[in-house]
């Protein structure tokens, strides 16, 4: 395995001709800007590359030791000089060609991060409205991608009601809270960044169908465990009095933000129905127990 292994054409099971022997892979940075638009940053392709002329994400091929999170950020550093770590990945589309794969890793910017084409294989590079990028001569493969990762331009935030996701189980949890509640945040951190295939999300929901999700996480504590502390990848937030009326607040604060979805753990009624009516879906405690046992 070495850093370059992956240049090299390919062919699928359809017989068609790829650039990278292992896959390839490309970022699709999207920014909100406060006034509600949105802009992605594009790459418009020299004419003497592989269709050129024609608008798409940085990308490029696939070394043998990466991830396409890893290929995707490397290619964007390489081709327009981006700083993917000011960029959040939240999720990735996965094409497979039969034999040969690309994979459009989406991520979020806080900002419009400066970028420019740096190599020969850019004519350009530019942050375009979203609005304006059907106007525009596509790449064919982002082409085909574009009306999905349209539709999941933003994060999915998981807020957890951690008391009563602990009482869902009868193990004890009521003589140590503060522990159980440690319990739980271990192995939450340890599970759900790590990102969520479109099957271990529950079927009832109405989210595009990504092939991988990477949810920005949210546990909710009160009372004995406020003390916890955070974790690595995980937001805990102690209540400062109801736990309820907090879980409310991060579920309205995080479906205010343009393209987020917002999922609270909860199995108590009154309060699914107040996150339902501030834009929260909701899922009870047996969706994330489950996947917490099968990790």
């Amino acid at each position: 395995m070495s850093a370059g292994d992956g240049d090299g054409w390919a062919y699928c099971d359809l017989g068609h001709e790829h650039w990278g022997t292992y896959g390839a892979a490309g970022l699709l940075v999207y920014h909100h800007d406060p006034d509600g638009g949105t802009h992605i940053l594009l790459q418009h392709r020299s004419r003497w590359s592989h269709n050129g002329g024609t608008w798409g994400v940085l990308g490029g091929a696939r070394d043998s030791h990466e991830s396409p999170e890893a290929t995707a950020l490397r290619e964007a550093t390489e081709e327009a000089a981006l700083d993917g770590s000011a960029t959040v990945i939240t999720g990735t589309i996965h094409d497979d060609h039969g034999g040969w794969a690309y994979d459009t890793v989406l991520a979020s910017a806080d900002r419009l991060l400066p970028a420019h084409a740096v190599n020969l294989e850019s004519k350009r590079v530019m942050w375009v409205p979203v609005d304006d990028v059907p106007d525009r001569k596509l790449h064919p493969g982002f082409a085909q991608t574009w009306p999905l990762a349209r539709t999941a331009l933003g994060r999915l935030v998981v807020v957890v009601d951690g008391a009563n996701v602990m009482g869902a189980r009868a193990d004890g949890w009521w003589r140590d809270r503060a522990g159980a509640a440690a319990r739980l945040r271990d192995a939450i951190a340890g599970r759900l960044p790590r990102g969520l295939s479109a099957a271990a999300l529950p079927a009832d929901l109405d989210l595009p169908a990504l092939d991988r999700w990477y949810p920005e996480v949210v546990l909710v504590v009160e009372g004995q465990a406020r003390g916890i502390g955070p974790a690595a990848d995980l937001r805990v937030v102690a209540a400062p009095g109801s736990g309820d009326d907090t879980i409310v607040a991060e579920a309205q604060a995080a479906a205010a933000t343009p393209g987020d979805r917002v999922i609270v753990v909860t199995a108590d009624r009154e309060l699914r129905s107040r996150v339902t009516a501030v834009g929260a879906m909701t899922t009870g405690p047996r969706w994330i127990l489950g996947l917490l046992d099968g990790a």
